[in-house]
């Protein structure tokens, strides 16, 4: 089975159909999508300029939306690689006790759903490694009350998700399933107000 590094550079290969170079885009995904398969796609084609069902979109602007991906996953191996080193770090002196950062990390593992999105169709504008750099620092930080990828407050709490975490806070902004361990319990109280808030009106409407 072809790598991710193998995948991209048939995306760049000029001598392949744009068919093959669309497709092995799209198997870089299960390689890794930071925001799940589909919803990482969606989210490539809208910034690239590309219609999601287009069997032969341009080959630059493929190749932007793969640039994209790259970016993003060099990110998250810079971050892996140092994640490993401190918990190597922490075991030598003596410390076994997971965080809520390795709590995190363990259900990311391999690049996939490292930010999860509610929907395919809702995802956050900035660039992947922008949102990916906004939730690692938010993840090494104190909590606070707001998404960490688009500083918005509004965030209700869902039990209907697709996906692990199959119940969680979500940024009705930007769309992602908020990480619970950087939210204050404050922000996770009002996030289930919120929640039965609407669904209470949604029912009598």
């Amino acid at each position: 089975m072809a790598g991710f590094r193998a995948l991209a550079r048939e995306v760049r290969n000029p001598r392949n159909t744009i068919a093959l170079r669309r497709t092995s885009l799209r198997k870089c995904l299960e390689r890794f999508a930071p925001y799940g398969h589909r919803a990482t796609w969606r989210h490539l084609c809208a910034r690239a300029g590309i219609a999601p069902d287009d069997r032969a979109p341009d080959p630059g602007r493929l190749i932007a939306a793969l640039a994209e991906l790259e970016e993003a996953r060099e990110v998250w191996l810079a971050y892996e690689a140092e994640f490993a080193g401190r918990r190597r770090r922490e075991k030598h002196d003596g410390i076994r006790q997971p965080s809520a950062v390795d709590d995190w990390h363990r259900n990311t593992w391999g690049g996939c759903d490292i930010v999860p999105c509610a929907s395919p169709d809702v995802q956050p504008d900035a660039r992947l490694a922008d949102v990916l750099r906004r939730v690692i620092t938010a993840m090494e930080s104190a909590p606070g009350d707001a998404c960490p990828v688009c500083a918005q407050e509004r965030i209700e709490w869902r039990t209907d998700l697709e996906r692990y975490p199959l119940q969680g806070p979500v940024c009705t902004d930007c769309g992602i399933v908020v990480p619970v361990s950087v939210l204050t319990p404050a922000a996770l109280s009002a996030a289930r107000r919120y929640t039965f808030t609407f669904a209470e009106r949604y029912a009598v409407a």
